[in-house]
């Protein structure tokens, strides 16, 4: 089995749902919509106040890329909320194209089902959307329904936004070493969900080896804490998803460099 799909009707009444009842109905929690509260209560960012600067962003119109994932989506920076490794290259790569940053640092794949159901894409009509999720799920799920979780999340979007193009991104590698569990698991994960780039409308692309050594290692220079890229990082994210970006979103290449 490669990925798990939930018929789309009963993705979008989850909802409507609570996760008890959803729970009983034997779904995958990846698949369960919840507010993520873990960042508030640690004090590292008010997730509410996001999503609602999210919200308040939509509702003035004018969207044609969205950028959905976690925090490492987040360190873009952009709108609605500036700042981060990033900020640099927001400009230059989406703020023409009249991005909106949906990466929530902590988010886990049932984090932003929730927030693509309580009004972060209602109302717009964006022409691409970037997503990669999936890596806070590590740990608590299993590579199956993390996959799930991400097919879930993708088929919303294309419910939601019929004409919508998506940049599926697979999990960005993380840890020092090349051999560790968390790597074999972002390996399979990202095996399972490539499949969902032979559909209409979706490029998968899986930019991991850009930001490894010849020996299979991650290089503070690379990602300062061997999960979340550096400005030199993402710079090498932007340059590489380029080409793939400007072909779905129907306007010229943006020139390499920083």
């Amino acid at each position: 089995m490669v990925i798990r799909r939930w018929a789309l009707p009963a993705c979008l009444c989850l909802a409507c749902c609570t996760v008890c009842l959803a729970q009983q109905k034997g779904l995958p929690e990846t698949v369960i919509p919840v507010v993520d509260e873990a960042p508030t209560k640690a004090h590292s960012y008010d997730w509410m106040a996001r999503h609602n600067a999210v919200v308040e962003r939509v509702k003035q119109g004018n969207v044609d890329l969205l950028l959905i994932g976690d925090s490492i989506t987040h360190m873009w920076g952009g709108v609605p909320q500036p700042g981060g490794p990033g900020q640099y290259l927001w400009d230059k790569y989406f703020g023409s194209r009249n991005a909106v940053n949906l990466g929530f640092g902590w988010d886990r794949t049932q984090h932003v089902l929730w927030r693509l159901e309580h009004g972060e894409i209602d109302g717009i009509h964006p022409k691409v959307a970037v997503v990669m999720i999936g890596t806070n799920n590590i740990g608590s799920n299993s590579n199956d329904d993390i996959a799930t979780g991400i097919d879930t999340i993708v088929s919303t979007l294309r419910h939601k936004i019929p004409k919508i193009k998506i940049l599926l991104l697979g999990i960005f590698p993380r840890d020092h070493l090349p051999d560790t569990f968390n790597r074999k698991v972002v390996a399979d994960v990202n095996e399972k969900i490539s499949v969902l780039g032979r559909e209409k409308g979706i490029a998968y692309l899986d930019l991991g080896s850009k930001f490894l050594e010849p020996d299979g290692t991650i290089s503070k220079d690379m990602m300062g804490d061997f999960l979340h890229p550096t400005p030199k990082g993402f710079a090498i994210w932007a340059r590489a998803m380029e080409p793939t970006l400007a072909k779905l979103f129907g306007d010229k290449p943006r020139e390499a460099g920083d």
